[in-house]
């Protein structure tokens, strides 16, 4: 029987260890399978001009920017993200065919074709599923005639899969506290995992850095002569205007000049990663790219509408507003919560899932008291139990229930909230990925 997109789909999910399903137990700490599986495919990832961007937060986003810019600027562009939210395919992303705006997933036909191809190869190196998923995308990025291949870690940095390529430019936009169980304990530990993609003398943007993490990155970038470039030094944010439809950022270089920029991403803390993006677009202009000031802006402007990112400050409706937003741990929800403050509704229902890996603790110290929860989990085996959240939600004085299923959680929140409040939906990228659209829209 010929294999069918579905049963490519249960062969990857059921044959390959998934760290999105089952956590640690499925991070591989050496490179050595995705270098096997790219020798049996004839190095692919040799032939592409790529940009690699890791970090704690933000790197999604900062992925799916460059993207949009390279793409409004008429280039032929790869892009490799992960995890997905719907469709597995989300993951790999080319520009189509001339004239279509929106950059295109991987065609169902081309996943199974390269299973099917790979198969030998698979049963005997026995590669994870996001090692299987790399090498798929740079061979499909290398049979695609791209200019430039936008490239995202999974997890760290030295050891990730993704860490095969000699880029064009390493990003690296922040650390914060994430993954400890496989990155290190420290902020320096994790900060070194991720300057792991500092290449010879590659230049390289570090979007943010703290005084534990910046020697990190120097002693790094010294040893392989990698050219360093600060974006918080380059950039800083004079001021922010955040709208459901976007935000504004306005910021002032080192030569004291002032400039206002378009996001059609909402979240504030895309002040953050827009800064690294315009400082990485100053280097690739010099290296030779012709990216055009006005069609920066038009990418910038459009990510939604080229790229399909979804789950970041997303705001699904209003009057009460609705938002999903795939933060994850201190830093994202952090930020998620100066943006809810900002706002400054009526009440706040906050429906939250997280996956048993996480420093569950840490985020729950972060959130208010007087906020409803309505706490869930997603339907995978690395979820947290909604009633062991409420459990340890409960320890530290935050009033809620539990619910086994996303959607049941957001009817309730939905059901309980007024015109003027705001419903949250957060805590992991699977529970976002649940959420029922039909049930939110207005």
């Amino acid at each position: 029987m010929h294999p069918t997109y579905q049963s490519t789909l249960d062969y990857m999910y059921n044959r390959l260890p998934m760290f999105t399903r089952i956590g640690a137990a499925a991070y591989k700490k050496d490179l050595h399978n995705t270098v096997e599986l790219l020798a049996a495919l004839g190095q692919p990832q040799q032939s592409l001009k790529c940009i690699h961007v890791a970090g704690t937060n933000g790197k999604g986003s900062t992925s799916h920017m460059l993207a949009a810019i390279f793409q409004a600027c008429g280039y032929r562009v790869g892009l490799y993200t992960s995890p997905h939210l719907h469709d597995f395919r989300e993951r790999i992303k080319t520009t189509g065919n001339a004239g279509e705006v929106e950059l295109q997933m991987i065609p169902q036909a081309t996943v199974v074709e390269f299973v099917e191809q790979i198969k030998p190869s698979i049963e005997a190196i026995e590669p994870s599923f996001f090692e299987l998923t790399v090498a798929m995308a740079f061979h499909f990025f290398a049979h695609q005639n791209l200019d430039i291949a936008i490239i995202e870690t999974g997890l760290g940095g030295r050891l990730d899969s993704t860490n095969v390529i000699t880029p064009l430019l390493s990003i690296i936009t922040n650390i914060g506290w994430d993954h400890m169980n496989l990155l290190g304990n420290t902020l320096p530990e994790i900060a070194a995992e991720k300057a792991g993609i500092i290449k010879p003398l590659v230049p390289v943007v570090v979007g943010e850095a703290i005084p534990e993490t910046k020697p990190v990155f120097e002693q790094k970038a010294a040893k392989e002569q990698a050219p360093l470039h600060w974006a918080q030094d380059n950039l800083s944010v004079v001021g922010t205007q955040a709208s459901p439809q976007g935000l504004r950022v306005v910021y002032i270089n080192d030569q004291n000049q002032t400039t206002g920029w378009d996001t059609d991403l909402a979240g504030l803390y895309q002040q953050h990663n827009l800064r690294t993006v315009l400082t990485a677009v100053n280097l690739l202009q010099k290296m030779g790219f012709d990216l055009p000031e006005h069609q920066v802006r038009r990418g910038l402007s459009h990510v939604k509408a080229i790229t399909n990112l979804m789950g970041r400050w997303q705001v699904l409706r209003q009057h009460p507003s609705v938002v999903l937003d795939v933060a994850h741990n201190v830093n994202g929800i952090t930020q998620v919560l100066a943006q809810i403050a900002q706002m400054a509704p009526e009440s706040v229902h906050l429906v939250m899932g997280m996956v048993k890996d996480k420093d569950i603790a840490e985020v729950l110290a972060l959130l208010p008291k007087h906020f409803q929860y309505y706490f869930t989990q997603a339907q995978l085996p690395r979820a947290l139990p909604a009633e062991q959240l409420l459990e340890a939600a409960k320890q530290v004085g935050l009033q809620g229930a539990s619910f086994n299923h996303v959607n049941d959680a957001v009817a309730l929140a939905l059901q309980n909230a007024g015109k003027n409040d705001l419903v949250v939906v957060c805590g992991s990228v699977f529970v976002v990925a649940e959420v029922d659209m039909t049930l939110v829209k207005a």
